[in-house]
């Protein structure tokens, strides 16, 4: 080869590779993320109001992010197996989790011992959807919530009302209740909505509090009767129903909720990227009307929300927890 050719190609070279070790490092730093599937994480059964919530939210999330969602149902302890799974995945951004209310706020405040931290182990992303919770009765019982309150202060041995679980939303909602109207009423808990439901429609207890998704259709049957709603506002698809507030107990607002969530420690890129997907989502109309269509109430608010939510929420579940005496089974 020509000396000068020579000399030419040797600092081409040399310059090529000085120009390609500096430029790995930097395309490894510039992934764009998401490169590959994620995964959510479903703390209930396939086949429920949150099943269906959460399956939905991963196709529209995949589709937002250019990237397939898998779900993954792992439900068992009251939400806590699949919220430790979460708590304990690599933080980049790849495992999300559905969770709900029981999961950031009735489990810490009912249990010393937990395996994650309400706060310190998860990146909140946003809030997702409020599930409200109703009170109600068998068709020849009460038909208000005074009557209930009234009937029972009248014969405290007669009423006993039945929830989805101790220590469930259904549990804290009936407990509450009873502390701010004064009403007797002995708790039973079931395994479930739908065993407590049935219960209720034979009569072997007189009152449950249970979630408007699987109360509704019921209700529409003419199988038990609405008697409030334990949540702020009327509700879209029963808008006859009054409020506990507005039966006399004002201030009075519980209901259930999901957030979606990562790993503590979720780098602020992947965070502001998955925050803005579940906000456009959530915003989508299709999206709210899919919804209510289940029962549930829009609540889009990003991940500052759900902390603060938590924050507001948490200390009146451990109120609640000491004076009603509630623990974990």
């Amino acid at each position: 080869m020509h000396p000068m050719r020579r000399s030419h190609f040797l600092s081409c070279l040399l310059a090529g590779c000085a120009l390609a070790a500096s430029a790995a490092p930097v395309a490894a730093q510039t992934a764009v993320f998401p490169d590959r599937p994620l995964k959510l994480v479903i703390p209930f059964a396939a086949g429920g109001a949150t099943d269906v919530l959460g399956r939905m939210l991963a196709v529209a999330l995949g589709e937002k992010l250019g990237q397939p969602m898998v779900v993954e149902n792992k439900p068992g302890a009251g939400t806590i197996l699949a919220a430790s799974q979460v708590a304990k995945a690599a933080p980049d951004g790849y495992t999300l989790l559905l969770a709900a209310s029981t999961t950031l706020t009735l489990n810490p405040a009912m249990r010393e011992q937990l395996s994650y931290d309400p706060v310190r182990s998860f990146t909140p992303l946003g809030i997702v959807a409020d599930m409200p919770l109703l009170l109600v009765g068998t068709p020849t019982g009460p038909s208000t919530l005074q009557e209930l309150v009234a009937q029972s202060k009248a014969e405290p041995e007669r009423f006993s009302y039945g929830s989805f679980g101790s220590g469930s939303s259904g549990h804290f909602g009936g407990e509450m209740l009873k502390t701010a109207s004064g009403a007797k009423l002995m708790h039973v808990p079931f395994s479930g909505s739908a065993p407590s439901l049935n219960a209720l429609m034979g009569a072997q207890v007189q009152i449950a509090v249970d979630t408007v998704v699987a109360s509704t259709p019921l209700i529409k049957a003419g199988r038990i009767k609405p008697l409030a709603v334990l949540s702020a506002q009327r509700l879209q698809l029963l808008p006859q129903v009054p409020t506990v507030a507005e039966s006399g107990y004002s201030g009075f607002d519980m209901g259930t909720w999901f957030a979606l969530m990562a790993p503590a420690g979720l780098p602020p890129q992947t965070r502001a990227t998955l925050e803005k997907a579940l906000a456009d989502v959530s915003a989508t109309p299709a999206i709210q009307q899919k919804m209510k269509s289940l029962g549930l109430v829009p609540a889009p608010g990003d991940g500052a929300a759900v902390s603060a939510r938590v924050e507001r929420e948490l200390p009146q579940m451990r109120a609640v927890a000491a004076r009603s005496g509630i623990k974990a089974d």
